[in-house]
Order: C-alpha cells, then sequence, then structure tokens
C-alpha cells in the first residue's frame, strides 16, 4: 500500500528543508579547502551552496512548505544558511587565499561581514515585487572573480569595500528568479553562466582568462537590468 499524500507532501518539505540545510556543511568544506589553499575546491563547494539556492525557493514553493509545515521557518533556515556560506565563506577565502593587501586584509575581509548583517536584516531586504534592496551579499561570485582575473591586491580590496557600501545603498537588484521583467531572459543566460563558470572550476589551472572576461556578461547584464528598472521605477 502507498503511503497516505499528506506524509508524502510533509516527506517532500523536509527533504527541501534538508536540500537548503545541505548548504552549510558544504560551506565548512570551503572553508577547510581554503584553509589548505586549494582554491578550485573551495569554489567547487561554494557553487554547490549557488546552485542549492537558485533551487530550493522554487522547489519550497511547489511543495508548499509553509503550509505542509508551518511551524518551521524555512526563511530563516535559508537567511542563516545564505549569510553563512554567501558571507563568511567567501570572506575567509579572501583571507586564506591571499587576495587582500596582507596589512589591511583582516579589516577589509571584515567589510562584507558587518555590510551583509546589516543587509540581511533590513525587513525589505526581499520586496513583495521581489527584488533585492541594497547588492544582494553575492560575496561567493567576487571571491570568483577576485581570484581568476589575478588583479593586484589593492584593486581587489577596493572592489570589496565598494560592494561592501553598496549593501546598504537601497538600489533594487534584480531577483533572478522571480523579477518578472526579462525572467526567462535573465534565468537562461543565468544558467549559460553558471555553465561556463562550473567548467573554468573544473579546468581552473588551464581555464583562458578571455571565457572569464567573457562571463562577465552575465553580471554585467544583473547590474544593468538592475539599475534600469531602479531607474524606471524611481
Amino acid at each position: 500500500m502507498s503511503p497516505p499524500a499528506g506524509w508524502l507532501r510533509r516527506a517532500a518539505a523536509w527533504a527541501v528543508h534538508l536540500l537548503t540545510a545541505s548548504s552549510a556543511p558544504a560551506g565548512v568544506l570551503a572553508i577547510l579547502a581554503s584553509e589548505r589553499g586549494e582554491a578550485a575546491r573551495a569554489m567547487g563547494w561554494m557553487a554547490y551552496t549557488v546552485a542549492i539556492d537558485s533551487i530550493d525557493g522554487t522547489l519550497a514553493r511547489a511543495v508548499g512548505v509553509k503550509r505542509v509545515l508551518p511551524w518551521f521557518d524555512g526563511t530563516r533556515l535559508d537567511d542563516l544558511v545564505d549569510y553563512f556560506t554567501y558571507v563568511i565563506v567567501p570572506a575567509l577565502f579572501l583571507l586564506h587565499l591571499g587576495l587582500l593587501p596582507a596589512r589591511a586584509a583582516v579589516p577589509v575581509a571584515l567589510c562584507p561581514v558587518l555590510a551583509s548583517a546589516y543587509g540581511f536584516c533590513r525587513t525589505d531586504a526581499k520586496t513583495p515585487d521581489h527584488y533585492f534592496t541594497g547588492f544582494p551579499s553575492y560575496w561567493n561570485i567576487v571571491a570568483f572573480y577576485l581570484y581568476t582575473l589575478g588583479w593586484p591586491r589593492a584593486v581587489n580590496a577596493a572592489l570589496v569595500v565598494l560592494f561592501s557600501a553598496a549593501v546598504v545603498v537601497p538600489i533594487r537588484y534584480v531577483y533572478p528568479s522571480r523579477t518578472a521583467t526579462l525572467r526567462w531572459l535573465t534565468v537562461v543566460l543565468g544558467v549559460g553562466w553558471g555553465t561556463a563558470v562550473l567548467w573554468a572550476l573544473a579546468h581552473l589551472a588551464t581555464v583562458p582568462r578571455t571565457l572569464i572576461v567573457a562571463s562577465l556578461a552575465f553580471p554585467a547584464y544583473y547590474l544593468g537590468l538592475s539599475l534600469a528598472l531602479h531607474g524606471r521605477r524611481a
């Protein structure tokens, strides 16, 4: 006999929460790899957390986790995991991989930690019409580019401080999977970008710099669309 539908829905809801929570141990593994100087492995685990974060919300809505498990706050779980994997883990990556000026490394790395703590606690961090308020703490993506592009440490530090300031500036940024305007184009471009990044991680020692530079087209599109929509609303 098959189990009742209600049992299946609860099992599916718990599976989605477990999928979200799985990013936390992946973040720990990324830190351990960073401590050993294993950049590709560390960024591979960070890529896993980005992939999970890209799909768990859609799965949660499909299963209806808030109706099935109303006493368990999946949003709080998601925020806790995201702050750890999107902020703490990449900050430690920047430190362990020596991507910041030696004398200023710790203060600079603490800038996103503090700024994103503020950003995650804003009541309008995610707006009802599906935008992020302030730079949405994509620090693992920032870390990927700072490592692969090989810019001077002073430039890396300046960019980290700049993006940290952007967290507290109330510009609305596109929520890639939910903002209605050009959503399917954004998703398709994002999948292509993600594929290119995963290929680069798998061939980190030999990846052509031109591929890394070309992959910046999607972040540029994302930023341009966000600024255009913010300006139109204003």
